[in-house]
């Protein structure tokens, strides 16, 4: 029986992994498997921007890899929490009556949707912000350097 509550914080908080696929499905399938790589990849562009700096360039390609990543676990998390017994029970429990209590939704599950809410919500917009701002400033910085006249050559005379 997979339950509902648990699926929805294992979505929440390990989602990024790939595991909670694991536990709905009962294996390992390509969508869990390929998972970890953007959450891996943004997860080492944090880790450039705090030892080289913000303005490194593949730190602002990499991050908001990992923040989609994080954003689009939350969403499958409230997704899950939302989902009706019946359909749960159905999608995820095929063998248990529709209305098994491992498809009930309760206060921790509540909890779970709103953490995701928060959290998802929070990061996907900062990720959105640290995109867009890292990549105007870019385009004002190649502004400005084509803007900025040529130095002139001394002719020899």
């Amino acid at each position: 029986m997979k339950n509902k509550t648990l699926a929805v914080w294992l979505t929440f908080l390990l989602g990024a992994l790939g595991l909670h696929r694991w536990y709905l499905l009962e294996r390992y399938d390509a969508l869990a498997r390929l998972l970890p790589i953007p959450t891996l990849l943004g997860a080492y562009g944090v880790w450039r921007a705090r030892s080289l700096g913000v303005d490194d360039l593949w730190s602002w390609l990499l991050i908001p890899m990992l923040g989609f990543t994080l954003a689009g676990c939350a969403l499958n998390a409230i997704v899950y929490g939302l989902m009706a017994p019946e359909k749960w029970n159905q999608r995820f429990n095929a063998q248990a009556p529709v209305d098994a209590p491992a498809g009930a939704t309760n206060w921790v599950t509540i909890l779970g949707v709103g953490a995701a809410l928060a959290v998802g919500t929070t990061v996907l917009m900062a990720s959105i912000a640290f995109s867009f701002q890292r990549y105007f400033e870019y385009q004002m910085e190649d502004a400005q350097s084509l803007s900025q006249p040529a130095p002139l050559k001394k002719s020899a005379g």
